[in-house]
């Protein structure tokens, strides 16, 4: 299988990917990517509206219904689950590789 365009994934954009498994606003994108980086990734607002603007376009989210008019929520399309899911193949190989190399050693 060939390599999709839009990988690799940046670390960011993964994270946010992996955060909207589940319907999300942009205040609770942010923590949750803080919170599955453990810390190592804080999104200021304007840069994640840029990534989510860039993941609407090619169409690796979208908008869902939002009982709450001043929220926008978002959720991953099934081309966005696609494309997360090849680059964590792609993570995997490299990992065992790693781990292949450093037990020959």
């Amino acid at each position: 299988m060939s390599r999709d365009k839009h990988l690799p994934l940046t670390e960011t954009v993964y994270y946010i990917l992996l955060s909207l498994l589940e319907p999300a606003h942009g205040y609770l994108i942010m923590k949750k990517v803080e919170d599955l980086s453990k810390g190592e990734i804080k999104m200021a607002a304007g840069t994640l509206y840029g990534a989510i603007e860039n993941l609407l376009k090619l169409k690796l989210i979208e908008p869902v219904h939002s009982p709450d008019k001043r929220r926008k929520i978002y959720l991953i399309t099934q081309t966005g689950r696609v494309v997360l899911q090849q680059d964590f193949e792609r993570i995997q190989h490299m990992v065992q590789l790693t781990e292949k190399a450093f037990t020959e050693r």
